[in-house]
């Protein structure tokens, strides 16, 4: 072993003591959200035949309506739609925006920019988006540092009273603090005080079983995400949910299929085997992938990179940010976990344009789902800060291994003369 080798091989096992503490509490949250998913399985009365799945138009596909009665009993939600053929988190928010706003309506987003493609839904020109219908739209930063500015907010809420407000739970490919449960609760009755009749809609993507309750469970009317992130388990093969009020979910599945069909078609395929037990592993595998992410914040916050957030602080998500100030890093960084993955380790992650995103993005993912940011990977638009999102690993020893191989890279670059 090298002496840079060793170097980091002792810092390792340094950061694994430190954090050992945080560990523990994510095994507590686990058992916490497995109990509330096998309640909710039990509840509706899970059977071997709902796994069967169907074929064609969908009609009575009773394994559909049992997965998605549990989907809302575990989200604290009076209806879910939880489907194949909602293909990512951002076609699972678009749903939800293009079913509740109407021409002249007023979207209001209260964390300075939503996610990359999110934009493009609220105001890309020529494509369909919501200006393309006549949506009004308005954004303010009113979470400089993750700390609510309740004078602001209040002040855009009394002055535009907004259709609809859009909330995100993770900072997305922004270097900002994402919404905490707590806070999410927070801003949701202070919204619902002096605008009522307002929606609150949120971006759930990365959030799920990362506490003990979701959005709906705590006064938001809709919450969206993709199958092949945190509620998927890793064996979902694709799929999206929305949970929340029972009328606008169905006005949510109205959107999704025809009006006039909504929730009664929609084949499963042969995919419910897997979103079912996905939603069953779910809870343990984000505590893992929370594992790997506070093990990834101390390690490189010791190394000397800033990170956000720093590993003993409240998470809002699975992601971890880590500012590496260059695409030199960026690149070194995911090539290195890349090669520490399961799948196409062979391969070389480099930028490259992507639909939705403004700058080139570079992205980490050896998965067996394309995609499946569940599972081990890391990604980052090459600009400033240069950071890296690190998230997932379904076990904690993989997301080890690889936050260990990106280390290692980095440590032999700024080592060489």
């Amino acid at each position: 072993m090298n002496g840079g080798a060793k170097k980091l091989s002792l810092l390792a096992e340094e950061v694994r003591t430190e954090v050992e503490p945080v560990w523990r509490r994510f095994d507590a949250l686990a058992l916490a959200n497995q109990e509330r998913v096998l309640r909710a399985f039990r509840a509706v009365r899970l059977s071997s035949f709902h796994l069967c799945g169907s074929t064609g138009y969908g009609y009575s596909d009773a394994g559909r309506e049992a997965l998605e009665a549990a989907y809302a009993q575990v989200f604290g939600a009076e209806a879910a739609l939880v489907r194949p053929q909602i293909v990512s988190g951002t076609q699972a928010v678009a749903l939800c925006l293009f079913a509740l706003l109407r021409p002249g309506d007023l979207l209001l987003f209260l964390q300075g920019r939503p996610y990359d493609t999110l934009q493009e839904v609220i105001s890309g020109k020529g494509v369909g988006s919501l200006l393309d219908w006549g949506v009004r739209y308005n954004e303010v930063d009113a979470f400089a540092d993750g700390v609510p500015d309740w004078g602001k907010i209040e002040a855009v809420l009394r002055e535009s009273r907004p259709r609809v407000v859009l909330l995100q739970r993770s900072g997305g490919y922004a270097w900002r603090r994402g919404l905490t449960l707590d806070l999410l609760a927070e801003v949701t009755r202070r919204i619902k005080a002096l605008c009522p009749d307002t929606w609150v809609v949120v971006d759930n993507c990365y959030g799920e079983f990362v506490d003990t309750a979701e959005p709906p469970a705590v006064g938001v009317d809709l919450c969206a995400g993709s199958l092949i992130k945190n509620p998927g388990g890793g064996l979902a093969p694709s799929g999206g949910y929305v949970a929340g009020k029972e009328e606008l979910v169905e006005l949510v599945a109205h959107r999704l299929t025809a009006p006039g069909l909504g929730r009664e078609v929609g084949p499963t395929f042969g995919y419910l085997r897997f979103m079912c037990q996905g939603f069953f592993l779910a809870p343990h595998f984000t505590a893992q992938a929370l594992k790997g992410a506070v093990f990834a914040a101390c390690l490189f916050e010791r190394l000397g990179y800033p990170v956000l957030p720093r590993y003993d602080e409240p998470r809002s998500d699975i992601v971890q940010g880590i500012a590496l100030g260059s695409a030199e890093k960026v690149l070194r960084f995911c090539r290195a976990l890349q090669a520490a993955s399961p799948v196409d380790a062979h391969a070389a992650p480099t930028g490259a344009p992507l639909p939705g995103y403004a700058d080139e993005v570079v992205m980490a993912a050896g998965t067996f789902v394309q995609g499946a940011s569940l599972e081990l990977t890391a990604d980052a638009p090459l600009r400033e800060p240069y950071a890296v999102y690190l998230q997932g690993g379904l076990t904690k020893e993989h997301a080890l291994l690889g936050i260990l191989e990106a280390a290692k890279a980095l440590m032999e670059e700024e080592g060489k003369p």
